[in-house]
C-alpha cells in the first residue's frame, strides 16, 4: 500500500499540527476522481486513555454487496493529546501503520471523522486522503462546527451543512428512518453528492455505513482483548 511521499514527521503540539493542516489543505481535491469503485474500506480507531495506547483498524469489503475482503489493525502509544480538530495527529500514525499492511487497494476510503468539515478545512478524512493518495469521504457521529436543519425522518434525507460565512461545508444524512443523522463531508477526490451517495449505498440497516461499522467491531475487539 503506497504512502505519499509528502508524508511528514508527526507533530505532538498543536502549533505545529495546524501548520501541517495549513499545508496538507491545499492538497485536498474536492473534485471527483473515483474510478470504477469495487473495494471500499472503513477505517476506525480505538484507545485506551490511561494507559494511551490506540488501536487502528481497516475492513476492507467489495461494493456494492458488502462482501468481506480483508481485515488488517495495527497499535501503538498515541502521542498526541486529545484536543478537538487534531484528531488527525492523535489517530493517524496508527492508521497509516495499519495501510502499510494492507494486501489490496481500496477504492474508496470511509472514515469515522471529518474531512472539510473543519476548522481548518482538514479533518482526519482529508489528511489521511491526501497522505494516502486515495478518495476519501468523513462519516461523523456529531458536529464540529457548521449550521443546519433536520433532515426529514426518512432514510436517505439530507440538508446542508453550512460554515459561518454561508458556504457549504458537508450535508447531514439521515442513513436510517427515525435515528440521529450523520454528518457527511468531503474527505478527498470527490464531491458532496458523490460522498452523500457512497455512504448511503454502504449503509445496511444500521446507522453507520457497513465498511466504517466493521471497522468499529473489529477495534473494540482488539481493546476488549
Amino acid at each position: 500500500m503506497g504512502i505519499s511521499s509528502a508524508l511528514h514527521r508527526w507533530p505532538t503540539t498543536t502549533e505545529g499540527a495546524k501548520s501541517i493542516q495549513e499545508e496538507i489543505r491545499k492538497l485536498v481535491v474536492t473534485r471527483n476522481r473515483l474510478k470504477e469503485v469495487r473495494l471500499v474500506a472503513g477505517v476506525d480507531t480505538s484507545y485506551h486513555k490511561s494507559k494511551r495506547l490506540g488501536w487502528a483498524g481497516i475492513v476492507v469489503l467489495t461494493y456494492p454487496d458488502m462482501k468481506l475482503v480483508e481485515r488488517r489493525y495495527a497499535h501503538g502509544t498515541v502521542r498526541f493529546p486529545y484536543v478537538p480538530g487534531f484528531l488527525s495527529f492523535r489517530e493517524g500514525p496508527i492508521i497509516v501503520r495499519a495501510f502499510r499492511t494492507l494486501s489490496c487497494r481500496p477504492d474508496l476510503l470511509l472514515f469515522d471523522g471529518q474531512g472539510v468539515a473543519h476548522p481548518r478545512g482538514c479533518g482526519l478524512a482529508s489528511h489521511m486522503g491526501v497522505l494516502l493518495g486515495l478518495p476519501s469521504i468523513g462519516v461523523a457521529k456529531s458536529r464540529l462546527l457548521g449550521s443546519y436543519d433536520l433532515p426529514a425522518e426518512e432514510a436517505g434525507a439530507h440538508t446542508e451543512l453550512r460554515h459561518s460565512g454561508g458556504a457549504v461545508i458537508g450535508a447531514v444524512v439521515r442513513t436510517r428512518s427515525g435515528v440521529k443523522p450523520l454528518f457527511v463531508s468531503i474527505g478527498h477526490k470527490v464531491n458532496l453528492a458523490t460522498a452523500i451517495h457512497y455512504v448511503l449505498s454502504c449503509c445496511r440497516g444500521y446507522r453507520v455505513p457497513e465498511p466504517v461499522r466493521q471497522a468499529d467491531i473489529l477495534v473494540q475487539q482488539l481493546r476488549r482483548s
